[in-house]
């Protein structure tokens, strides 16, 4: 028996998630200070999961409907209308899905005919273009530069635009860079999706970690409402990864498609899940602002800390990651990945797991405490000093004396 012969030609060809495949080999290490994962190390507030505990307590333990709890819908709606702007029907306008990722497959096989191109920028988000290739649509990646803040540009979005480009994926604040968007360069892009007839899917999950400025989606500005699908969740902001809810906001055209898929693919998302996001939306925004504060006190301290050790760091203005240069030593963002977990015990992504542009950068997640932080600071010190050390000619002892890690403001 030959296995791949039985496995479908568009799936044996997906690369494996590069930062599970990473965290395989963390798995193996014992007292490793981890940058890795994105997920807060915060627990879910208490009144929320007493809301998951009550709703169990309660019985209400059956299927609910296929787009989702009313309750629920009417609560994102207000939230949405109260903090991004945008209208949307509770009753014909929102699915609530199995994490954004599932709102991603659910739009992306809805819209998707074989061959039509997805435009995404990267360095981005792991899933994006396996998802694209799973529903058989083609992925073109946009790479964006440190030089523009990795921000996506109107100029270089247009180089990409062809007659078989169908949707937009966007994503900021940004997984892996924390990027953001003005208002005034998503007015340009905005003015090419209408131009071109495309269809934007807005992936906003970290859009309350949001440290400098406003945030804007890209659905709220004239005219694009009817060509975009809003995609949000639970998992970030509000510390709840583990109830897996996310929910998407489009036309009725658009949710009426997904739905369809959902229905067969999934039925419906978790109903105590669904009772706890509702506690979430009502009761939950002081957790969250708090906890953005946590997060900026961090990002302040690793980013200092980064490019006082020469791994010059872009302030991302938004989400939990940092995206340090690893160039100056010498090493691919694999090679220094793995040289600094097998040698000083510390975790993080290589830049490549989110497409080639992400090269030559790793990923640091500071959703971890500012000791830990710290800590891990001091050994990835430690680590570049040893590798320059190695590779250059002798310096005078002076110079060659690693920079003091900032204090955290």
């Amino acid at each position: 028996m030959t296995p791949n012969r039985y496995v479908a030609n568009h799936v044996r060809g997906i690369p494996k998630s590069g930062i599970r495949e990473f965290f395989d080999i963390v798995a193996q290490e014992k007292e490793v200070i981890s940058l890795g994962v994105g997920e807060p190390d915060f627990d879910t507030p208490w009144h929320i999961r007493e809301a998951a505990i009550y709703s169990l307590e309660k019985g209400r333990t059956h299927y609910t409907s296929n787009l989702g709890l009313p309750e629920l819908r009417s609560s994102i709606c207000r939230y949405v209308q109260k903090h991004f702007g945008i209208a949307y029907d509770p009753r014909t306008e929102v699915i609530i899905t199995v994490g954004v990722s599932e709102a991603i497959d659910l739009a992306l096989r809805a819209l998707l005919n074989p061959g039509d191109e997805v435009l995404y920028h990267e360095p981005c988000y792991v899933s994006y273009s396996p998802s694209v290739v799973m529903a058989f649509g083609v992925p073109v990646a946009i790479a964006t530069r440190v030089e523009d803040n990795f921000t996506l540009t109107a100029a270089a979005l247009k180089e990409k635009i062809t007659p078989k480009s169908k949707v937009l994926m966007l994503n900021f604040p940004c997984n892996p860079t924390g990027a953001t968007q003005t208002r005034a360069e998503l007015e340009k892009i905005a003015k090419l999706c209408i131009e071109h007839d495309l269809i934007v899917m807005t992936d906003e999950i970290y859009s309350e970690l949001s440290y400098e400025g406003e945030h804007v989606s890209i659905a709220s500005l004239p005219g694009m409402r009817e060509r975009c699908i809003f995609l949000h969740g639970f998992s970030k902001a509000f510390a709840m990864t583990g109830f897996r809810i996310g929910y998407a906001c489009a036309p009725p055209w658009l949710t009426d498609a997904m739905m369809k898929i959902h229905q067969y693919a999934i039925l419906c998302a978790n109903t105590m899940a669904q009772d706890a996001c509702i506690e979430a939306l009502e009761h939950g925004a002081k957790h969250v602002e708090s906890m953005r504060r946590e997060y900026e006190t961090r990002r302040n301290y690793i980013v200092r800390a980064l490019n006082d050790l020469g791994l010059e760091c872009f302030q991302p203005h938004g989400a939990f990651y940092c995206f340090p240069s690893v160039g100056s030593t010498g090493l691919s963002s694999r090679e220094f990945s793995l040289g600094v977990l097998e040698k000083k015990k510390v975790a993080c992504v290589p830049g490549g797991a989110f497409g080639a542009s992400g090269e030559g950068y790793v990923r640091c997640c500071y959703a971890t405490s500012l000791e830990q932080i710290k800590e891990a600071m001091s050994r990835i010190g430690d680590f570049v000093s040893e590798t320059r050390k190695r590779d250059l000619p002798p310096v005078p002892a002076a110079a060659a004396k690693r920079p003091q890690l900032a204090k955290a403001r």
